[in-house]
C-alpha cells in the first residue's frame, strides 16, 4: 500500500508542478499575501474532488461527451486571455503593487476566489490530468472495494501531492517577497504571468 501511495504522490506531483495559469495565480497571491490560505484551500480541495471523480469513473462519462470538453476549452481560452490582459495592465503600473500585509485588502476575497476557481475549473488540462489521466492510472490497480482499495490509495497519494504543492507554492512565495520589493521586479512578474496565460490559452485553442 505504501508503494501505491508513493506512486500516486509522484504521479500527481509530476503533473501539477508544470508551470501553468493556476500555479502562476497561486504564486502571485502568495507574493501579495492576498487571501493566500483561501486560494490554497480552494485549489487543493478542487484537485481532491477532481481526482476522486476520476477514480469514481466520471472520466469515462466525460470521454463520451466531447461537447463538454469543447465548451470548457473555449470558456477557458476566453478567461485566460482576459486575465493575461489584466496582468499586462498591471505591469504598466507596477508601483501600485505591494508585497506588504496590506495587499490583502486591495481585492475582495470573493473576487480573488472567483478567479482561482475559474483558473481551476475552466482549464481543460485540469480535467485531462486529474479526472482522465489519474483516474485511468488508478483504475489499473486492484479494486477491492474496501479502505485499502488500490485505486483509492493511489488517489490519496495524488491528492496529497496537490495539497503539498499548493501549500508550498502559496506560503513559500513569501520568502521571495524581499526580492520583489522593487516595482521593476513586479513588472517582470506580471509580464511572466501574462505570457503564461497567453501560452496556455494558445495551447488550448490549437490543441
Amino acid at each position: 500500500m505504501l508503494a501505491l501511495l508513493v506512486a500516486g504522490f509522484l504521479t500527481g506531483g509530476s503533473l501539477i508542478v508544470a508551470i501553468g495559469a493556476q500555479n502562476a495565480y497561486v504564486l502571485r497571491q502568495g507574493l501579495t499575501r492576498s487571501h493566500t490560505a483561501a486560494v490554497v484551500a480552494l485549489c487543493s480541495v478542487s484537485d481532491v474532488i477532481l481526482i476522486a471523480a476520476g477514480v469514481a469513473g466520471v472520466g469515462t462519462v466525460v470521454t463520451h461527451a466531447g461537447w463538454v470538453v469543447d465548451a470548457v476549452t473555449w470558456f477557458g481560452v476566453a478567461f485566460l486571455l482576459w486575465y493575461a490582459a489584466a496582468s499586462f495592465r498591471r505591469a504598466l503600473h507596477p508601483a501600485a503593487l505591494s508585497t506588504g500585509a496590506g495587499a490583502a485588502a486591495l481585492e475582495p476575497r470573493g473576487r480573488v476566489l472567483g478567479r482561482a476557481a475559474a483558473l481551476t475549473w475552466l482549464n481543460p488540462h485540469v480535467y485531462l490530468d486529474t479526472v482522465l489521466l489519474i483516474g485511468s492510472i488508478a483504475a489499473t490497480h486492484d479494486a477491492t472495494g474496501g479502505i485499502l482499495d488500490g485505486r483509492w490509495v493511489f488517489a490519496a497519494g495524488a491528492a496529497s501531492a496537490s495539497i503539498v504543492w499548493f501549500t508550498s507554492l502559496g506560503f513559500g512565495a513569501r520568502k521571495l517577497a524581499p526580492l520583489l520589493a522593487r516595482p521593476r521586479a513586479w513588472q517582470v512578474l506580471e509580464l511572466v504571468v501574462a505570457a503564461t496565460m497567453v501560452t496556455v490559452a494558445a495551447n488550448l485553442a490549437l490543441g
